[in-house]
């Protein structure tokens, strides 16, 4: 079964929360944080990645690294993975609405399909989801919830009124 093999995972403490992480043992595949589900089908092991993976992630959860450089291995249509890739070129400390990942990708009036593909984005953190809001400023939806988000954001500088 495609996307149900098992997964190697580990989890890691940090200052934003208990986060998880699972690698297919060439890239990472999920980074899981706050309410979001980890893989179905993962068993417990500290590989060389995924303490790569960890070192990095606590590494960005204490203000010290701003962009992360880990093979990732992110699933999804042609669509989703064009928003991912657009995701990751949106700089540490700054946000972007729908309407622009949208206008980004080539389908200007898709930012609802935006969502939907920041929802199913399984790499959260790493491929920056949290810097996504919506056109009026608000912080919308986030698959590890709204208190995640603000975290997220509030540790890079990103003040929310």
């Amino acid at each position: 079964m495609k996307g149900r093999l098992m997964k190697n995972a580990m989890f890691v403490q940090t200052a934003i929360g208990r986060v998880g992480i699972a690698e297919n043992g060439e890239a990472i595949t999920d980074v899981f944080v706050g309410d979001m589900p980890g893989p179905p089908k993962m068993v417990l092991a500290e590989t060389p990645l995924l303490l790569e993976a960890a070192r990095q992630l606590l590494e960005y959860a204490r203000g010290e690294r701003q962009t992360f450089d880990l093979p990732l291995a992110p699933t999804g249509t042609a669509f989703e993975r064009s928003v991912w890739r657009e995701l990751e070129r949106i700089p540490y400390g700054e946000t972007r609405s729908y309407a622009q990942i949208a206008e980004a990708v080539g389908s200007p009036k898709g930012f609802r399909a935006v969502g939907r593909a920041n929802g199913r984005n399984r790499i959260a953190i790493v491929i920056p989801c949290h810097r996504v809001i919506g056109s009026n400023g608000k912080l919308t939806g986030f698959a590890g919830g709204l208190p995640v988000k603000e975290s997220l954001l509030a540790l890079e500088g990103i003040c929310r009124s």
